[in-house]
């Protein structure tokens, strides 16, 4: 497992946790050069089957990661999404504002991407690894989730969201993100929306058994000379 470390915590804390967990490997950053460039460099170096974003300050639970990765695990979904909005887990009451730029960013991809998410801006985002490891992602700051966003669903890809609790913090307690980052959202969905190209479209695999069974009745139908449903 590998994890992005700001330059801020303490070395020692580091040595400490990977003498106790030998299979998780610390990436550091010489500074704090934003969420999405963190980011890029984790998902980059990333080696197992699934890749899962979590903030450091803990207002999503790390112990819902088992529902975030079932429909990964069970082959439905390429990408998930955890929802702040959707869902009957407990959620801290904060910032009214905050929740109406939310889903106004969240309406404005959804236009944007044609897809029906109700929570855009989630920290919780899981994917699997090769899918992830395949888009060029280029957002330094919180840009990297609307960008994200809209090209996943450019490439078409299996898109699942499931509700989950959230224990935001307030400012005083050292919340980031700002209005400046909500302006550079709204500028990376129109520049994403106008540049990045939609997949062509691509048939489901046929299934082999229906394909078998299909092939089966021709071969009847040319003995017997009975008509078939083709």
């Amino acid at each position: 497992m590998s994890m992005m470390v700001p330059p801020t915590v303490p070395r020692e804390i580091l040595a400490q946790l990977q003498s106790e967990y030998p299979q998780v490997q610390a990436l550091l950053q010489p500074q704090n050069m934003g969420k999405g460039a963190a980011l890029r460099r984790g998902i980059q170096a990333a080696t197992g089957d699934y890749v899962l974003i979590q903030d450091a300050d803990l207002e999503y639970d790390p112990s819902e990661y088992e529902a975030l990765l079932e429909p990964l695990v069970s082959g439905k979904a390429d990408v998930v999404y955890g929802s702040r909005f959707m869902g009957g887990r407990p959620h801290r009451v904060l910032y009214f504002w905050h929740s109406v730029g939310n889903r106004f960013l969240t309406l404005l991809s959804n236009m944007v991407s044609n897809l029906n998410l109700t929570d855009m801006e989630t920290c919780y985002k899981a994917f699997r690894r090769e899918v992830i490891q395949s888009i060029s992602l280029k957002e330094d700051r919180f840009g990297f989730e609307p960008e994200v966003t809209v090209k996943i669903a450019r490439r078409r890809l299996r898109v699942y969201e499931i509700g989950i609790s959230y224990a935001g913090r307030t400012y005083a307690e050292g919340k980031k993100i700002g209005w400046k980052d909500g302006v550079r959202a709204l500028w990376c969905l129109l520049k994403y929306g106008m540049t990045e190209p939609w997949a062509s479209e691509v048939a489901e695999p046929s299934n082999p058994a229906v394909v078998t069974q299909h092939r089966g009745l021709e071969k009847a139908n040319e003995v017997s000379g009975s008509p078939i449903l083709k």
